[in-house]
């Protein structure tokens, strides 16, 4: 972590969010979202790494058990019960993910009929592929920091379940793609459209659930994820990454981070992909300057999305102290100081007084946590020997 300034905030932001969504009050029903809560196990794993005080990890771990028993269950609005899996209450508990994890949406999902109107959809439930893989991730990194398998073995039936379902062939065609939205139960899609980089978030997420799973005693054919990975990276073929969106550029350069980790500590062959990724990267971020979104008033502006890309930024230090000589990294260097820009502005009082921060809170504030001590991020740290 930069500065003990720094841990002093995140500790405060992560303070404010457990109460505020009920993961330390008594609140009847907790307020779960899997994209915010995946970054908010993150920064609690990262603040107990730093302090070494148990109540973060406690913390942590309490997120994922709520997670599971929340959005792995049906809703409260729903005419179905249980487990979304199916699974009955004891093998659900020994299975959480394994019937995928719902989205949180406030309202309930679209039934098979009614008609789909964009705007709505934003805000009806299902899964998310996206926010799956960051949830892999999130279990992946309970592991890597405690040791305890479990949470691996968790992702990686995620990982098998959620490619099973979001993945299909296109008539006519010989290659897979993958659905944007699917069903509670993963019956149906609900946004047929595939998201940009899901494939790539796959492939990388993939290969970071195989390299933790290497020192799991207990592995076995069931967690082997080696046709689900060679699945992604097929899918990858023939797709530009380029994005002027700053949500997207920061997943660019996370995912170019978590690559090159991969390539260092677990023996992955993956030079050609991060060869494409370092120059999308910066082609878009070359493209997000000229949008001169960052001189625009808070009101105009959503936290959460320039936080991505906060926290895609910092990870360029990172990638620079493992290729230092690389020209395609040192390139990126020059844009280091937007994140502090972005970090800066939205750290500003007045500026979190505004409606587009006020109706985000949770997300904008757990993802600004998450760029002042973005390790517990974007770092797959089990030392030198990860995965081995």
């Amino acid at each position: 972590m930069q500065s003990m300034q720094n841990q002093a905030m995140v500790q405060e932001i992560m303070q404010a969010f457990a109460v505020r969504t009920g993961l330390i009050s008594t609140a009847v029903n907790p307020k779960r979202y899997l994209w915010t809560d995946a970054f908010a196990v993150c920064n609690f794993l990262r603040l107990y790494q730093d302090s070494g005080d148990i109540k973060y990890k406690d913390l942590a771990l309490k997120l994922v058990d709520q997670v599971h028993h929340i959005l792995g269950r049906h809703r409260e609005d729903d005419a179905r019960s249980g487990w979304i899996s199916g699974l009955n209450e004891e093998e659900g508990e020994k299975h959480p993910t394994i019937g995928g994890l719902r989205i949180g949406k406030t309202l309930n999902e679209r039934k098979p009929g009614e008609p789909h109107d964009d705007q709505l959809e934003w805000e009806q439930d299902g899964q998310y592929f996206h926010y799956l893989s960051k949830w892999m991730h999130a279990l992946s990194r309970v592991t890597q920091v405690t040791g305890d398998q479990r949470y691996n073995r968790w992702a990686i039936e995620l990982a098998k379940t959620a490619h099973a379902k979001f993945s299909y062939i296109l008539q006519g065609h010989m290659e897979k793609r993958m659905y944007w939205k699917m069903s509670i139960d993963l019956s149906h899609p609900l946004v047929s459209s595939m998201g940009q980089h899901d494939a790539l978030d796959a492939f990388i997420t993939y290969q970071e659930l195989a390299v933790t799973a290497a020192a799991d005693p207990e592995r076995s054919e069931d967690t082997d994820l080696s046709t689900e990975i060679a699945d992604a990276l097929s899918m990858c073929h023939n797709i530009h990454w380029m994005t002027d969106d700053p949500l997207g550029l920061g997943g660019l350069l996370t995912d170019a981070c978590r690559l090159m980790q991969l390539i260092i500590h677990g023996n992955l062959e993956g030079e050609d992909m991060l060869l494409k990724l370092l120059p999308t990267a910066k082609e878009g971020l070359d493209a997000f300057l000229n949008t001169n979104i960052l001189s625009y008033p808070a009101e105009y502006r959503l936290a959460f999305r320039e936080m991505g890309l906060a926290i895609g930024l910092k990870a360029i230090k990172k990638m620079l102290h493992f290729f230092p000589d690389e020209p395609l990294v040192k390139n990126l260097k020059y844009y280091q100081s937007l994140a502090d820009e972005i970090i800066n502005f939205w750290l500003s009082k007045e500026n979190q007084q505004n409606s587009t921060w006020q109706e985000h809170i949770d997300i904008n504030s757990v993802m600004l946590a998450t760029a002042l001590a973005p390790e517990g991020c974007y770092e797959l740290n089990k030392g030198e020997d990860y995965g081995k």
